[in-house]
């Protein structure tokens, strides 16, 4: 399917606009949560746009008039079959803002996924932006859907340029869609493994990578075959990318092992050398404890959410 393509990208924004003018709010849950909450009986077939757009339930054709349905599939937005069809993706709330990710289930390679961790990013980066100059400049590393950058910069000063980077062209598709959605003016969005094919430095530097050892090597959750890599290399290359009184604020996970902090050991050497001060703190001490089954965690006792900024090289 072409993700960029204009039509596509028309039907997203404006599908976007017509639910928020409705009142539109769905805040999504774990995959886990939306698997329970579908499978009760009374929720097999949608009744509302938030069981559309949201639970991504089947519906009945006879809901939506021919030219709509017509319009939605030939956009890749619906599937249809057997006079039912189906949403091919989701519309999320994040307090004022609202975003378009990809249908549940996220089983895709290429998925985009929005769930609880974007609303924790979320909240992280509200309490950072609170703490210090708004930024004129920001940079999304792996924006996914677009959700932290966007956020940040609608918290931010007029005019504030964002960068949205991913090497995911469903993401970037979808990021597109979701600045025109949120009206971010000045939002570019590029296709970029880390910071390679990003110019310049930016006041803030923010990502939220994927932080699993995935089997499936989906982008969303695989960071590596320890789960750290990327937010490793995240570390490495943004710090020397900040200005003066930049930030760099990363919202990944560590393996702890023994009651040591893997990721932060990694990092430690690479933070002391660059000489910048930075904070370091567990935000949730044990999560995604299925994992722990797997081979790539056989020796892990568990998996800890945390929060790292770094100062840029004039910070107090």
């Amino acid at each position: 399917m072409d993700f960029d393509a204009p039509s596509r990208h028309r039907v997203l924004v404006d599908l976007g606009r017509h639910l928020r003018a409705t009142g539109y709010a769905f805040q999504a849950p774990t995959p886990k949560t939306h698997a329970l909450v579908n499978a009760r009986p009374e929720n097999s077939l949608a009744k509302s746009l938030i069981d559309i757009f949201g639970w991504c339930r089947p519906f009945s054709t006879a809901m939506v008039s021919a030219d709509i349905l017509n319009q939605f599939e030939t956009a890749g937005v619906i599937e249809t079959g057997g006079g039912f069809a189906r949403s091919l993706v989701r519309y999320s709330t994040l307090d004022d803002l609202l975003f378009v990710h990809s249908a549940y289930p996220t089983t895709d390679s290429d998925a985009v996924f929005f769930g609880p961790d974007t609303y924790r990013f979320a909240r992280l980066l509200h309490q950072k932006l609170g703490e210090a100059e708004l930024p004129n400049t920001i940079i999304d590393i792996g924006c996914g859907s677009g959700a932290g950058g966007i956020f940040a910069g609608s918290r931010s000063s007029g005019g504030v340029a964002v960068v949205l980077g991913d090497v995911n062209e469903r993401a970037l598709s979808l990021a597109r869609v979701n600045a025109e959605l949120n009206d971010i003016e000045q939002a570019q969005v590029v296709h970029s493994d880390v910071l390679a094919d990003i110019d310049g430095r930016a006041d803030l530097i923010i990502a939220n990578p994927p932080y699993l050892s995935d089997p499936a090597h989906r982008l969303y959750r695989h960071g590596g075959e320890r789960g750290f890599e990327l937010s490793q290399r995240i570390v490495e290359e943004g710090i020397g990318r900040l200005n003066a009184n930049g930030r760099l604020i990363l919202y990944t996970a560590s393996p702890i092992v023994d009651s040591v902090d893997q990721f932060f050991a990694a990092i430690e050497p690479v933070l002391i050398g660059a000489g910048n001060r930075f904070t370091y703190e567990e935000i949730d001490p044990d999560v995604f404890g299925d994992e722990l089954t797997s081979p790539a965690y056989a020796h892990v006792d568990r998996i800890s959410v945390v929060a790292l900024t770094v100062c840029g090289p004039g910070g107090r």
